[in-house]
């Protein structure tokens, strides 16, 4: 099939969304699929550059607690009936379909088959209560519903109510097979492990707090900090006016840098206070064999196997983080256990599977709309077989 992936996110600037569509062309591709990623620019892109279509410009905007992206074009119309012309899609599947205004506009005038995936989670979405009115009809376009997870289908669906198909996000197992740990970190200290964006609700400063009341305790070991954003230059002054040592704030890194940070981690740490969907940090770490310490938040209980792969704790609790650290870092059997029981757990999310069951869904939408012979123009592929696609659903 010709299949355009949406994201409504500058490609391929670093985020959960862009990865995810990332690692879904690629693995579509290796499944036979001729697929197209459609995005915006945003500084000095080209407009076409290889499989990537980029129209209009992307500008960054706060939302849903971090930084999010709105793309426009005084000539989207325009732009948009032309390239959907010339491409002739089979299938288009938009990642967050009503993030203005790319994907708005697309979907309005898409004759494809039209698949949508919903990543994101919050306890109340303003600009979904408000502007669910206008986007009734964009969602009416929708011909299938995906969401990564149980809370993303919960937050979806208060606000557009539907069927929709779980399907995860996943996680690329080859990557952390080869890594190996970084030698600078290890030399006895054990080594705790944040990954994430500096913002209010990843709970860095949760975090730093735990680890004073860890080093007050005589606990030995060391804080290793990935990521950048807004709240950075106030952990850094936490950390400066309580004199907390072998705090190293890293940065952001390179991805291969970022699989073995990983593998360096004795414990990875998630206090995130809310607001995650799924947790594609938690997946990674499992991945590596790192044990974890992370929150017991909707997004990440559908991830992580309570006791098995990860210790949960209440959000925004640093004593109890720094409690569930500590025990960790006191049990080498456990941690022993974790280490074993993670790739275990990350084999299930692993993009093969993932794909194949979106590759799964496809068909399903395809042959729902054959049936009833409301096939859209501008499908011209073979309707996949029942059954001829694994990890799917009729």
């Amino acid at each position: 099939m010709k299949i355009g992936l949406v994201t409504p996110y500058v490609y391929p600037v670093p985020g959960g969304v862009n990865e995810h569509v990332r690692y879904l062309y690629q693995n579509l591709r290796l499944r036979g699929h001729d697929v197209r990623i459609i995005s915006s620019s945003h500084g000095l892109q080209r407009a076409s550059e290889g499989d990537v279509i980029r129209l209009g410009k992307g500008f960054s905007m706060p939302t849903n607690g971090s930084v999010g992206t709105i793309t426009v074009s005084p000539r989207y119309v325009s732009q948009i009936g032309r390239m959907l012309e010339r491409e002739q899609f089979d299938v288009l599947h938009f990642h967050e379909p009503f993030v203005p205004f790319l994907s708005l506009i697309l979907l309005h005038q898409s004759v494809s088959v039209n698949i949508a995936t919903f990543h994101a989670y919050a306890g109340f979405s303003p600009s979904y209560e408000f502007g669910r009115r206008f986007m009734q009809g964009h969602a009416s376009r929708l011909h299938g519903r995906i969401a990564v997870s149980a809370a993303a289908r919960h937050f979806i669906d208060r606000y557009f109510p539907g069927d929709y198909k779980v399907i995860p996000n996943g996680v690329d197992l080859a990557r952390f097979e080869r890594a190996v740990p970084l030698a600078r970190w290890q030399d006895g200290i054990p080594n705790l492990l944040f990954v994430g964006r500096h913002e209010p609700r990843k709970g860095l400063l949760e975090l730093l707090k735990a680890y004073r009341l860890l080093r007050r305790e005589g606990v030995s070991c060391r804080l290793l900090i990935v990521g950048a954003g807004p709240q950075e230059r106030e952990a850094r002054r936490y950390v400066l006016t309580r004199r907390l040592l072998d705090v190293e704030f890293l940065g952001r890194v390179s991805d291969a840098e970022k699989v073995q940070l990983y593998k360096t981690a004795d414990v990875f740490v998630s206090p995130a206070t809310g607001r995650e969907s799924f947790g594609i940090v938690l997946l990674e770490a499992m991945a590596a064999g790192a044990p974890i310490v992370c929150s017991d938040i909707h997004g990440y209980k559908g991830v992580v196997r309570r006791g098995e792969n990860a210790l949960l704790v209440e959000p925004r609790e640093p004593k109890e983080l720094a409690g569930a650290i500590a025990r960790l870092l006191a049990d080498n059997d456990l941690r022993e256990s974790m280490r074993r029981a993670g790739p275990l757990r990350a084999a299930e999310f692993s993009w093969e599977r993932v794909t194949a069951k979106v590759e799964a869904y496809y068909g399903f939408a395809i042959r729902r709309l054959a049936a009833t012979g409301s096939l859209p123009p501008d499908f011209h592929a073979e309707i996949p077989p029942a059954g001829a696609l694994q990890g799917g659903t009729d």
